[in-house]
């Protein structure tokens, strides 16, 4: 009698739909900039998104042409292309706040003071190449600073993608770019979709196809606690927003 229990219960147990998530994460897009002080991608910004308990910080990189990456989010600064000038041409510009724009090694070494994960974006560059070698020393830099233990990686470019899975496939690498199903993602070795909301809404079946396939679930970016209710009921492990401290107070309420 028991085992027939067990084995109608099992049965049963696989018919049903996955659980909706009680909550996800919250990952504050480009760092807390709207508080007083702070710009986006800035050193303010990733100490505000520290400050009020974000699960993680996203920014932006890009290489220049004598391999310093730099955190910013647009290609440019002030007419001046990042990807195509020296960091020389480009150093003292300033971020909105008044900070000199970080490179990766200052964005990195101020992140050591703290405890907040960080979610790497490696912007595309010119050519499967440049995009490769953007990706190796993005690494260099991460573990030259010890924080591979503390930072995630998500790229739009698939070079760059395959080229963090391969000279670190101990590493979490989440693709944005919206056209890959999750079980040629999980072939390829990385470790979750990151992908805008609406390419979810298009394909509510990768949610469960992912959850199955033991992939992580980001979905960006998303600015209303309305479709916020929406995704993490659909299954995102992560959200990721430009309102980090309303949407953790979203989640951590019980009448949301």
């Amino acid at each position: 009698m028991n085992r027939i229990f067990f084995l109608i219960a099992t049965g049963c147990a696989l018919c049903l739909p996955l659980t909706a998530q009680d909550r996800a994460e919250i990952v504050a897009h480009r760092g807390y900039w709207q508080s007083r002080g702070s710009a986006q991608n800035s050193i303010a910004a990733l100490e505000g998104a520290d400050r009020i308990r974000a699960y993680g910080s996203e920014f932006d990189v890009h290489l220049t042409t004598d391999n310093v990456p730099v955190v910013h989010h647009d290609g440019v600064i002030e007419d001046v292309d990042i990807q195509k000038s020296t960091y020389a041409a480009i150093k003292d510009f300033a971020l909105a706040n008044g900070e000199k724009v970080p490179t990766l090694r200052e964005y990195l070494e101020a992140a050591k003071r703290m405890n907040i994960r960080l979610v790497f974006e490696l912007k595309p560059h010119a050519t499967p190449e440049r995009n490769r070698e953007a990706a190796r020393i993005a690494l260099e830099t991460v573990k030259e600073k010890k924080l591979m233990h503390r930072t995630e990686f998500i790229t739009f470019n698939i070079d760059a993608g395959k080229e963090f899975i391969r000279l670190a496939p101990e590493a979490d690498v989440y693709y944005l770019n919206g056209d890959l199903p999750p079980d040629e993602l999980k072939r390829l070795g990385f470790a979750g979709l990151d992908y805008h909301y609406d390419v979810m809404r298009k394909n509510p079946e990768w949610f469960r196809q992912a959850r199955a396939l033991g992939l992580g679930i980001n979905v960006w970016t998303v600015n209303d606690t309305t479709l916020m209710r929406e995704m993490i009921d659909a299954g995102a492990d992560f959200i990721t927003t430009d309102i980090p401290h309303d949407a953790l107070i979203f989640v951590s309420s019980p009448n949301r």
